[in-house]
């Protein structure tokens, strides 16, 4: 256990528990406001993420912050983790063990930030939290209650550039999730 997310972030940083320590440029920790009631959890840094050592860097995360904006939220008043902190060798989804090694690292991170709501952006963060029969394409948008908290997935935002069809649903998953935040946020 420890003290606070720059006690943990430390230990994060020089973490050898799998493979992918061995192909990573940075961890790719985590960013935000560690006060937030709101933790959006993706499944893990792309190329860009690795580089800069942030998540949420490339295309997809100049998507990500448009969608905050439809909302009124910018990257000041959340936080946002992935489940894996290095990326995966061309951008493969993480391996049921690598996601195993690096699960304390996200724990530990919703222990210490405590949010209301967390936000899973994709179908991998969400299956992470919710079980594998959780399917994307008819559970996006819809509230759960998962150890005292609402969670709720989202479409990845590089899914949303691959697939610009699906941004009318994302656009009322926004919107419902806007209106938990009015109802159960307190600090928003």
């Amino acid at each position: 256990m420890f003290k606070n997310i720059t006690e943990l972030r430390k230990s994060c940083a020089v973490c050898m528990d799998c493979e992918l320590c061995k192909t990573r440029t940075n961890v790719v920790f985590g960013v935000g406001n560690e006060n937030t009631e709101l933790l959006f959890v993706g499944e893990g840094p792309g190329e860009q993420e690795d580089l800069k050592g942030e998540p949420f860097v490339g295309r997809a995360g100049k998507l990500l912050d448009t969608m905050l904006e439809l909302i009124y939220l910018d990257r000041s008043k959340i936080y946002i983790a992935n489940i894996v902190k290095c990326r995966p060798p061309k951008n493969r989804d993480p391996r049921p063990e690598e996601k195993a090694e690096c699960e304390k690292w996200l724990k530990e991170q919703i222990r210490l930030i405590d949010p209301k709501i967390i936000v899973c952006l994709g179908r991998i963060a969400a299956c992470y939290f919710m079980g594998d029969d959780f399917k994307i394409s008819r559970d996006h948008g819809k509230f759960f209650d998962i150890a005292g908290r609402r969670v709720m997935a989202l479409y990845h935002p590089a899914a949303l550039l691959r697939d610009p069809r699906r941004r009318p649903e994302t656009f009322s998953d926004l919107k419902v999730l806007e209106s938990e935040i009015k109802k159960i946020c307190e600090r928003m």
